[in-house]
């Protein structure tokens, strides 16, 4: 829209959002109660009025239940970058990862060249059932085909997915196979997890990599917890790198597992939210175990809860980079044609008193987007003296210094890993010529890799493969110079990149992670820490004292 255009029509918005504000505000006072919410009447009566002098009097034809559908996102931009419209259409697709399961075939995809390409066939889920398999590529759905512009992330879910029961009816092509293969499926519950991981890292240290924060994330943790308590853990890493969050109260329950009675976990406050404080009960079964968690800067909202709780109250040592930053509690609030808001209420803190929450203007402020970006620009995902704090001091429970206003900045800082990285490999990754590789690879060497039942085995075919060379030949055949020298330099990222995708399709999440953790710089500074017995932080001079009371006791010992 034209500069023009825009402040054209710049009355008629204001206009509508001071009325679509209005409406909100009433929908919300009578359908919520405890929660009311004061409305000016005065002017309300002309405002409303003008929803209808448009409707009967404007030049053109307006549908206003479109024009209120449009406007009630702007309204939210304007306060703040974490309070949002959700359609009604979008709804059970933005809760499905909270909820934790979902009705559907079963299978994760990307789109490739206008198709999708399945990437992975959740075991044990319909799809799997009917045969389906990695790799596919989805040409036709319900006997009509599906191939072109009309395929996108939002038009494939939306007949992929359906209610439990319902049957649909999917055509693939397979590689260097003409035939389409019909599949009928009936379309099941899909439980996702939010653990992606859990697995002894060494002899005495437990690892589990939490993905989201769900409904059902606790209860996996316990799971996890249990399983890893058989096979004899005494140490904990506790993994939410890119982990962007999601309940608070999953959140708080786990942090209620590793504190002592009565220790501050979170508390939250706003405008017409009274201050709310969590605090453990005493009754979690890990108050003592040795722990750590990872972070970065993917790391946001309900992991950043947990993390602040951790190290505010010196229960575990944080290491990594410095997290998101997303300190806002939103409420949902969900309408009468099944849309809903998100709608910030309060901001939450950390025991010490600091607000995660980095600064911003409003919902469209560009600096906030480009957050990260500026990051990296500025070199704080590779210099711990890059990192900016921009709030005040607080100190944690054994008198830290710890920095409000911008996320959680760890314990122990570990740059990004950028050993190896040329133009080459960016480009083999961004084009996509590596999992167009993968897809290839995987139909050509199916029936071997199928019998390849642990890590070591695939890693061993793989390697005598020399898959680093087949796909080198593969993208120069495909539009990418063979450049030798960049090549060569990047030959582990390379081989690293194929590795897990293998992995991952054949033997699952929870093998990948433990692929991608094999020479993971931030794993071995937290099994550095266990090591030196660090994981629970000390105040400041306690080494000191340590030292001095260390040097007391050899003079007696003399």
């Amino acid at each position: 829209m034209s500069m023009i255009k825009s402040k054209r029509f710049m009355p008629l918005m204001l206009a509508v959002s001071m009325v679509i504000g209005i409406v909100i505000g009433s929908f919300y006072a009578n359908h919520f109660s405890g929660n009311r919410l004061s409305i000016i009447h005065s002017g309300s009566n002309r405002l409303n009025n003008l929803l209808r002098i448009i409707d009967d009097q404007y030049v053109d034809t307006i549908n206003i239940d479109d024009l209120v559908e449009k406007a009630m996102p702007l309204i939210l931009s304007e306060l703040d970058p974490h309070s949002v419209y959700i359609s009604a259409k979008d709804v059970q697709a933005t809760n499905d990862d909270l909820k934790g399961s979902f009705s559907g075939i079963g299978v994760e995809f990307i789109i490739r060249d206008d198709t999708i390409r399945i990437q992975n066939v959740i075991s044990g889920g319909p799809a799997e059932s009917a045969g389906v398999l990695a790799g596919d590529k989805i040409v036709s759905v319900d006997g009509k085909p599906f191939v072109g512009k009309m395929v996108t992330e939002e038009e494939a879910k939306l007949r992929l997915k359906g209610p439990k029961g319902s049957k649909v009816t999917i055509g693939v092509m397979r590689y260097r196979q003409k035939k389409v293969h019909t599949f009928t499926i009936r379309r099941d519950d899909i439980e996702t997890k939010s653990i992606a991981a859990t697995y002894m890292i060494d002899q005495t240290t437990g690892y589990i990599r939490i993905k989201n924060f769900g409904e059902k994330t606790y209860y996996e943790l316990l799971t996890s917890l249990a399983q890893l308590s058989q096979e004899g853990f005494s140490n904990l890493i506790i993994d939410l790198r890119d982990n962007s969050g999601g309940l608070m109260k999953e959140a708080i329950r786990i942090s209620n597992e590793f504190l002592p009675a009565n220790r501050s976990i979170v508390y939250t406050e706003g405008r017409k939210s009274p201050r709310q404080d969590y605090r453990s009960d005493g009754r979690g079964s890990y108050q003592k175990l040795p722990l750590v968690i990872l972070i970065n800067e993917g790391s946001a909202s309900a992991s950043e809860i947990f993390a602040g709780a951790m190290q505010d109250n010196d229960r575990a040592t944080i290491i990594g980079r410095r997290s998101f930053g997303k300190g806002l509690v939103q409420q949902q609030i969900e309408f009468s044609d099944h849309s809903m808001i998100r709608l910030t209420i309060a901001r939450y803190y950390t025991p010490s008193g600091r607000s995660i929450q980095k600064p911003y203007t409003d919902g469209n402020d560009k600096n906030y987007e480009e957050d990260l970006l500026s990051r990296y620009r500025h070199g704080e995902f590779f210099s711990q003296d890059s990192i900016r704090h921009t709030g005040p001091a607080y100190k944690t429970a054994n008198g830290r210094l710890v920095y409000g206003g911008g996320g959680i900045t760890p314990d122990i800082f570990v740059p990004e890993d950028t050993l190896g990285m040329t133009s080459y490999y960016k480009e083999a990754v961004l084009s996509g010529l590596m999992s167009q590789f993968t897809f290839q690879y995987t139909d050509d060497n199916r029936p071997r890799l199928s019998t390849c039942s642990t890590m070591d085995e695939l890693l061993k075919y793989i390697k005598r493969q020399n898959i680093v060379q087949q796909f080198v030949h593969y993208a120069a055949k495909n539009g990418l110079q063979r450049r030798n020298l960049l090549i060569q330099k990047s030959h582990r990222l390379l081989e690293r990149f194929l590795n897990s995708r293998l992995v991952y399709t054949f033997l699952g999440e929870n093998e990948w992670v433990k692929y991608i953790n094999l020479d993971d710089s931030t794993i071995k500074a937290a099994l550095d820490v266990f090591r030196k017995k660090a994981a629970f932080p000390q105040g400041p001079g306690a080494a000191h004292r340590d030292a001095a009371n260390g040097n007391k006791t050899s003079r007696r010992t003399r």
